[in-house]
């Protein structure tokens, strides 16, 4: 099953269009796991198992775990949500970026060492930078767009031709590098006449949506701006409320908690009130 397959199952069974980013502090888990060699599989793994069934993907960002040389742990953690949450699409968050034979180390690293099934791309270094990447049919490729940090008008909404830059790049993507129908694009949030604008040039393209929770991003204005008519189409990432809603041993049962509360606040608005 390709990745699109799989979200658009996802999407379905599990009636949820939350994606539960997996950005491991140690500082921040709770004691009893702080100093334990595989501390940051095990909180990744509890707060997996326990909202697998809420999520339409999951987001592990790889600069977490590289910065404490956590990359087997990581790889364990892939390998755990295939065998035991098939049915969760696994987005490995490393906005890649780099010409010819190292962007094709990167797709490698990506799809055959971590087994991700789609992987965030930069895509301002042009089509030949994401080409190692799309050569993987069966793998998504998530590429930027918009994102949801203050610093990107610097250059996402410079005027290029009479349209935005953003608005070149979720065109290009569309029209052009989705040949093989496994792109998505990253759109926050923080600004949701984006998401519509995003949503009116790409059709039903999928779109990672992160910038919710404790960036700010309004839920109702995201689905309603970012929903497709089939009330569908979005990845609406959280990860710190989810991960850290709790601090004590019962972290993992507090994380489902607010995972259940967003993803039901989220089904609010997926579909027009009539």
């Amino acid at each position: 099953m390709n990745f699109i397959h799989a979200l658009n199952a996802a999407w379905r069974d599990h009636n949820s269009l939350l994606c539960v980013g997996l950005d491991p502090d140690p500082k921040r888990f709770p004691a009893h796991l702080r100093g334990k060699p595989e501390a940051i599989f095990e909180f990744c793994k509890a707060i997996i198992d326990a909202t697998a069934d809420l999520a339409c993907s999951f987001k592990p960002q790889i600069a977490y775990f590289a910065a404490h040389r956590a990359e087997d742990q990581l790889e364990a953690l892939i390998e755990h949500i295939h065998k035991q949450h098939p049915a969760t699409p696994v987005i490995l968050d490393a906005k890649r970026g780099d010409i010819g034979s190292t962007a094709e180390q990167y797709a490698v690293e990506a799809f055959e060492r971590f087994k991700a099934d789609a992987i965030t791309v930069n895509p301002y270094l042009g089509r030949d930078s994401v080409e190692p990447f799309l050569r993987y049919d069966d793998k998504g490729v998530i590429l930027l767009c918009r994102t949801s940090n203050p610093g990107g008008s610097d250059l996402q909404f410079l005027d290029v031709g009479g349209e935005r830059l953003y608005e070149r790049v979720a065109r290009l993507v569309h029209d052009d590098w989705n040949q093989g129908g496994q792109c998505a694009l990253v759109v926050g949030a923080t600004f949701p006449a984006e998401i519509a604008r995003v949503r009116a040039l790409t059709g039903d393209m999928p779109l990672l949506v992160p910038g919710i929770g404790a960036q700010g991003g309004d839920i109702e204005a995201t689905v309603r701006a970012g929903r497709t008519a089939k009330g569908v189409g979005l990845l609406i990432n959280s990860s710190r409320a989810i991960l850290y809603a709790g601090g004590g041993e019962d972290f993992a049962e507090q994380a489902r908690r607010v995972a259940l509360t967003t993803r039901n606040e989220i089904n609010d608005h997926r579909r027009d009130d009539g």
